[in-house]
């Protein structure tokens, strides 16, 4: 399940709380709270399929706390800094769908990464598995930065769909994924662990909206690579 129907579940949870609690003090029937969470359901259902979960992205970023926020701003960090590290060549970001939706721009709010170059170390796969562990680090990078910032992560459900559309299209077997999974995850664990005073830094510069070409040289000043 991706992280929009994950969040639209939520809010569902939460209203029908809600109608739960209040409904008797209002004399509120519980055929009006039922019928509504039911509709809310369908239209993002709905919204998935027609409009790839848009319109339930932007609900949920204008019903996000400040606690969220940070998490989004940590999780992207991670994926940016892994990205810069294993040399995958990022392209652009956005914090929220808001800022996707301004940009006139399709999909998922979050760093963005060249698809030529993964669609290249799929084919290169079987000769040189070690491109596709590099990316399963970088996709997996939100999640270990959360992890190491938090203790627990609550998003990323969309990275691991996307690394494991790669595993499928390859021909791994499923049974397996969870172990390349968890060692991406170490590994990438690991690297962000090293280098967290980077990654804090580069939280506040994705925070202030940098652009990438700045990010890149604020990475390359703590981070010279040799």
């Amino acid at each position: 399940m991706s992280d929009t129907l994950l969040n639209g579940a939520a809010i569902a949870v939460f209203l029908m709380t809600l109608s739960a609690l209040l409904g008797p003090l209002i004399h509120l029937s519980p055929v009006v709270p039922a019928l509504g969470v039911f509709g809310f359901l369908g239209l993002a259902t709905a919204d998935q399929w027609v409009a790839e979960g848009r319109g339930l992205s932007l609900l949920t970023a204008l019903l996000a706390t400040p606690e969220q926020k940070r998490r989004r701003l940590c999780h992207e960090a991670g994926h940016f800094l892994l990205a810069y590290c294993l040399d995958i060549p990022v392209v652009g970001y956005q914090l929220s769908p808001w800022a996707v939706w301004r940009a006139g721009q399709r999909g998922q709010a979050g760093v963005q990464f060249d698809a030529d170059a993964w669609g290249e170390a799929l084919k290169q796969a079987p000769t040189l598995p070690q491109q596709v562990e590099r990316w399963a680090m970088v996709w997996l990078g939100g999640i270990a930065a959360e992890r190491l910032r938090y203790g627990a992560d609550e998003g990323g459900a969309s990275d691991r769909e996307q690394l494991r559309r790669g595993f499928r299209q390859l021909g791994l077997p499923p049974q397996i994924w969870p172990q390349k999974e968890n060692w991406a995850l170490l590994q990438a664990k690991n690297l962000l662990q090293e280098r967290v005073g980077a990654l804090e830094k580069l939280e506040a510069a994705l925070g202030e909206g940098r652009s990438v070409a700045e990010c890149y040289a604020l990475l390359e000043e703590l981070l010279p690579k040799t």
